[in-house]
């Protein structure tokens, strides 16, 4: 006679909802969003159905829906006029740069809205790589002082935590120090301590043209910064790092094909875990909604579900709005 039946608590959707292990709501969401230079403009990304490029002023209207329908968060990526990229990055702490101005304007509307400005200097290099080059070498340290300088100028600008994916050694600790020494003492840091060399990352880099140049004497990837996808060890150490140097929140990158990290970090670590559902994840998603071979409501949830499942805290993901919506119901 079986006494144990793991189906008694299956029976119906109540009993179900009681013994759920967790939960996912509008406060887990962080919504990325890639803005434009202009007025009025809007440019859907083609391999990113539903997504687009926005000039402030459109931008600050999605921030407005976004929050209303209960997304906290953001998460900013420039798309910089190639006049004003070069070796050093040095646009990306112009006062009165495109990001600078984007911050002030979200928080001036929508004060309580959590503005994360990304922290890398590939948007603004005439290579496409997240580091200053120096004889065909992404050199670490003179990046580290670059990313610095582009913290305070977003702190400045009225950011609440700043967010560096760039992957160099150190420079959670520089930042740190620079947002310190400048009096932005409760200006977060959300460290990209986890991410990894990706095939998943192609329709953002297309969206920003943010790609290394194929026609330079440079390395070709970003595999001498971001992590060999081979490892998980390696995460481990890089999380502690950052965690030594001053991060407040740790980010992995890609996301579901990485949930084995979600995992083994929340294991290990008690700070807040924050895992990106990468532009190619999205991408596949909807190529198989609108082809009829998924169910694009049902598959969101469940791949939104799997990240609170496997132990992170927020979620950012172009899906934010379109989850909020159906969550909304």
């Amino acid at each position: 006679m079986i006494h144990s039946r793991n189906r008694r608590l299956r029976v119906n959707e109540s009993v179900r909802s009681l013994v759920r292990e967790c939960s996912l709501t509008t406060n887990d969401f962080v919504m990325p969003i890639f803005v434009m230079e202009g007025e009025n403009k809007e440019e859907p990304i083609p391999s990113m159905p539903g997504i687009f490029r926005r000039s402030i002023d459109l931008t600050v209207k999605e921030c407005k829906e976004l929050f209303s329908l209960g997304v906290k968060a953001v998460n900013l990526y420039m798309k910089v006029s190639e006049d004003l990229k070069d070796n050093t990055g040095k646009e990306a702490w112009n006062k009165n740069g495109l990001m600078q101005n984007t911050i002030r304007a979200i928080k001036d509307a929508l004060p309580e809205m959590v503005v994360m400005p990304d922290v890398a200097l590939d948007p603004y290099s005439i290579y496409g790589h997240d580091g200053i080059i120096e004889n065909g070498k992404i050199v670490n340290d003179a990046t580290n002082d670059a990313l610095a300088r582009m913290s305070v100028s977003h702190a400045e600008a009225g950011a609440d935590i700043v967010a560096p994916s760039d992957m160099m050694d150190g420079r959670v600790q520089v930042i740190r120090e620079a947002l310190e020494d400048s009096g932005f003492t409760d200006v977060g840091i959300l460290s990209y301590a986890a991410k990894y060399a990706s095939s998943f990352y192609g329709p953002f880099r297309s969206a920003l043209d943010s790609a290394p140049k194929d026609n330079m004497e440079i390395p070709k990837d970003k595999k001498t910064y971001q992590m060999d996808f081979h490892n998980s060890r390696e995460a481990l150490n890089e999380v502690f790092k950052d965690i030594e140097e001053g991060a407040d929140i740790i980010m992995i990158k890609p996301g579901l094909p990485y949930l084995d990290i979600v995992s083994k970090v929340r294991e290990a670590i008690d700070l807040p875990i924050a895992v990106y559902n990468v532009s190619g994840e999205y991408a596949m998603v909807k190529a198989a909604a609108q082809n009829g071979w998924l169910d694009n409501d049902k598959t969101i949830i469940e791949s939104l579900t799997c990240f609170k499942r496997a132990g992170a805290d927020m979620i950012f993901t172009y899906f934010a709005k379109e989850a909020a919506m159906i969550l909304n119901r």
